[in-house]
């Protein structure tokens, strides 16, 4: 990511406020769609919506015909035999909502989006350069909405009873990225120009050192897909051993071993631990050099300050989880929190704009 364009500075102050305050809006949203993402995930209700229905699925079902008819279909798939069979509409009831409303979620941010970037255009508002980007996050989220649905269809083949790992981590990576997106234009609108600092060889580090925090954090969001969507936390609820040994006994019983790493539910838990404490001392270096750097002025400090309040939390939140064996409220929280933390980081690296290798 560069430095933001300067068109962003000839805007008006109050247009880059509001402009900036509805991508804020946009970027908060996406963390409620990650967090109801993660409810639908460990309750199992992502499957209970056999249809994927774009525009006429804004309207939950207004009768008992066509809660019949939803549960008719759930009743055809092997997750309801392997694991529901029995428990009746009002049981289909209680996990459809859970799906529902993640897809009315995300239907409700496409709304969001287009609706003011069609007015803030009409207006004269925003650049043609920046409409056109804003129109390309629309066109991403509707893509995400189609990757959600590849990902459902994968648990409705024989003997399933949820999705492929590699189809969740699809799904939630291309989450994350348009939030991305979406808070850096955000915070170059709001703050287009950078804070010039004076060259120094710890502020060059300190953000050499945020990038490979930000490096790590991606590597450590995928491998806690896979460690959700293979259920490998229910395994070894200890830390920071994992059954007496630092390193599970079955890390490589998988040929060849690169299916260790995506199928193998020991190596999976072990791989993400290990990705979490790397990026936590990373984190720890970056507050090591940035604060002991003057030149980077106070404003990046705190977002130093910030970064590293922000990976001791999720790191506590990593170990309840796993101690308290993944209950719903703390692996949600967990994967909400992720974010949180991936977009404080992307926040402190654009503090650090104005820090030129000297």
């Amino acid at each position: 990511m560069s430095s933001s364009p300067p068109r962003y500075a000839d805007m008006a102050p109050n247009h880059r406020r509001l402009i900036s305050n509805w991508l804020f809006l946009l970027c908060f949203m996406l963390l409620g769609m990650i967090a109801i993402g993660g409810v639908t995930r460990l309750t199992g209700s992502g499957l209970s919506i056999m249809d994927w229905q774009p525009v006429s699925g804004f309207i939950p079902p207004l009768s008992h015909a066509e809660w019949e008819r939803l549960f008719a279909l759930y009743q055809t798939i092997p997750q309801y035999h392997l694991q529901h069979e029995g428990f009746g509409l009002e049981g289909f009831q209680r996990i459809f909502w859970a799906e529902w409303i993640h897809r009315f979620w995300g239907r409700l941010m496409g709304l969001v989006l287009l609706l003011p970037l069609i007015w803030f255009t009409i207006r004269g508002m925003i650049t043609r350069a920046l409409a056109l980007r804003l129109f390309v996050f629309f066109v991403l989220g509707a893509m995400q909405g189609a990757i959600g649905w590849f990902m459902v269809a994968s648990g409705f083949r024989p003997d399933s009873t949820a999705v492929e790992p590699v189809r969740l981590v699809l799904h939630l990576s291309a989450a994350l990225a348009l939030y991305l997106a979406i808070l850096w234009t955000a915070l170059s609108i709001r703050w287009p120009t950078p804070q010039v600092v004076t060259p120094s060889a710890e502020g060059t580090r300190t953000k050499r050192l945020v990038w490979l925090a930000l490096c790590l954090i991606c590597i450590t969001i995928v491998a806690g897909g896979f460690t959700a969507g293979t259920h490998a936390g229910f395994v070894y609820n200890t830390f920071p051993l994992m059954d007496g040994h630092l390193i599970p006994a079955e890390y490589a019983r998988l040929s060849p071993f690169w299916m260790n790493l995506v199928d193998n539910k020991a190596a999976i838990q072990f791989d993400h631990r290990l990705l979490a404490t790397l990026t936590a001392l990373s984190i720890g270096a970056v507050l090591l050099f940035g604060l002991r750097s003057a030149t980077l002025g106070s404003k990046a400090h705190n977002a130093i300050m910030l970064l590293g309040w922000a990976v001791l939390v999720q790191y506590a939140l990593g170990v309840t989880t796993l101690l308290l064996v993944v209950p719903v409220w703390a692996g949600a929280v967990h994967q909400t929190f992720a974010a949180i933390l991936l977009g404080v980081m992307l926040y402190t690296l654009h503090c650090l704009r104005g820090q030129r290798a000297n």
